[in-house]
């Protein structure tokens, strides 16, 4: 169902929810603004994204070894308050990232915005370069390497990978979810994975 765009940032202006969730709320009430309103609260979506510009300095580091005692995570996860940070559904959080890192070997930055240019303009160089590419017309070629750069960039996107005990969601909706349960903003501000044996250049 084709949804118009004013629907769409009214259902924004009163939630605070990403573009593509308000969208896809809509569209799974066939236009109806309150039921896509009660959809997106029920998700914990609603008024996330308006807290996520607030400061958030406050927060815990928090670790996991996976079994075997091979691969280590170190991730730290701020929020606003220290009254949030002690609460339990935070820490949880914090320790379901940390299981998602450890979990996730080809990611290595937190967001798309994250990974230098240089990195990307690598994996332009490769992907251009493919055989299968060789005799497509220009058009057509820059359009399957964008397509497979955006894959490729999500894949290496802490925030775009669906979280590791619900494959329905992201760790970015995850993210949110906890934001609108908390009622403070959170950000993972870093992480360090750690595997046994390894150098680092």
């Amino acid at each position: 169902m084709q949804v118009s765009s004013h629907i769409i940032k009214e259902l924004r202006s009163k939630t605070g929810a990403g573009m593509m969730d308000c969208k896809k709320a809509l569209q799974a009430a066939e236009g109806n603004i309150t039921v896509a309103l009660d959809s997106l609260r029920k998700k914990g979506l609603a008024s996330a994204d308006k807290k996520s510009a607030r400061s958030a300095t406050e927060g815990i580091i928090d670790s996991y070894i996976h079994t075997g005692s091979k691969i280590g995570v170190l991730v730290e996860l701020n929020c606003e308050t220290d009254f949030v940070a002690r609460r339990i559904e935070f820490q949880q959080l914090a320790k379901n990232l940390a299981m998602q890192i450890a979990a996730c070997q080809n990611v290595f930055y937190i967001s798309i915005d994250d990974i230098p240019q240089n990195v990307i303009d690598n994996e332009i160089s490769i992907e251009s370069e493919k055989e299968d590419l060789i005799n497509k017309p220009v058009n057509m070629k820059d359009r399957i390497i964008q397509g497979r750069i955006n894959k490729r960039l999500q894949e290496m996107s802490l925030l775009n990978q669906p979280f590791i005990k619900d494959h329905t969601i992201s760790v970015e909706n995850l993210i949110k979810k906890h934001i609108a349960l908390l009622g403070e903003n959170i950000k993972i501000r870093r992480f360090q994975r750690f595997l046994l044996g390894e150098v680092k250049d």
